[in-house]
């Protein structure tokens, strides 16, 4: 069954799976997709282009869908996908991508506080948390199980790794490498991020070996590309490659350093 609040006003081109509840004053464009178990509480706006999956909840004034903020978008047909399971909080705002066919993704699970900010071709993998007012600009990818402290902000273009943790009010303008804490304007890296580690299920031993490779990278004495090369003969195994993988992704904004002691 679906319901849908008799002031709310939804396309009937909206393709609305069974069990979708669509609350008071929510509008629901065209070329929408909901699927089944989803819920709109009050003032949600869902613009064209948008699939949304199952059993997510958004609650008042999201709006999802509207143009970039991009001078570069002309009006092609691009998408905001949202994975299952998402919770969007009141006021935030994720924005349709850039470019011919392609997406602003939002992973399963993912949990967004008040006030958040997706720009166009933002990425962000399962299960990451936005802390209330944290804001991400076009093309910043962010990996899975990551979390933003409230009102932090990433320079566009920026690459999170994931399981990280982003402090609250920080700057983010180089790439951060996987199960990193960092914080600061700029933001810089004060270590693993231990906290989260342990939620997840990384032992003593396996924080201990995360510990040792960056220490080799950041404080093994080398510029950091050779510190990666080298690291690269030594280890093969998937953590290290997952960490060295990343540093040689081709950042477009180089890598967050470690503060200084």
């Amino acid at each position: 069954m679906i319901t849908v609040h008799p002031s709310a006003v939804v396309s009937s081109k909206a393709e609305i799976e069974e069990g979708v509840h669509i609350g008071p004053y929510c509008i629901v464009g065209d070329k929408v997709r909901i699927r089944k178990g989803t819920v709109l509480e009050a003032f949600v706006r869902i613009c064209d282009y948008v699939d949304v999956g199952e059993n997510c909840r958004f609650f008042e004034h999201v709006t999802l869908g509207r143009e970039p903020q991009d001078f570069d978008f002309k009006g092609e047909e691009s998408w905001v996908i949202i994975g299952k399971d998402v919770v969007l909080r009141e006021n935030v705002t994720i924005h349709r991508a850039s470019g011919e066919g392609k997406a602003t993704r939002v992973g399963e699970g993912c949990y967004l506080m008040e006030g958040c900010h997706l720009g166009h071709n933002v990425e962000l993998g399962p299960r990451v948390v936005m802390a209330n007012k944290a804001g991400l600009s076009g093309y910043v990818h962010v990996g899975e199980k990551t979390v933003i402290g409230g009102m932090a902000g990433a320079h566009q273009f920026v690459h999170i790794g994931r399981n990280c943790m982003v402090g609250g009010l920080a700057k983010i303008v180089k790439d951060v490498p996987p199960f990193l804490l960092v914080d600061g304007h700029p933001a810089r890296v004060y270590g693993l991020n231990k906290v989260g580690l342990r939620r997840n299920g990384f032992d003593a031993a396996a924080r201990a070996d995360l510990t040792a490779i960056y220490r080799q990278i950041y404080r093994g004495g080398l510029p950091l590309r050779e510190a990666v090369a080298l690291l690269r003969q030594e280890r093969q195994d998937p953590l290290a490659k997952e960490i060295l993988d990343f540093m040689d992704a081709g950042s477009n904004r180089g890598v967050t350093p470690w503060i200084r002691s």
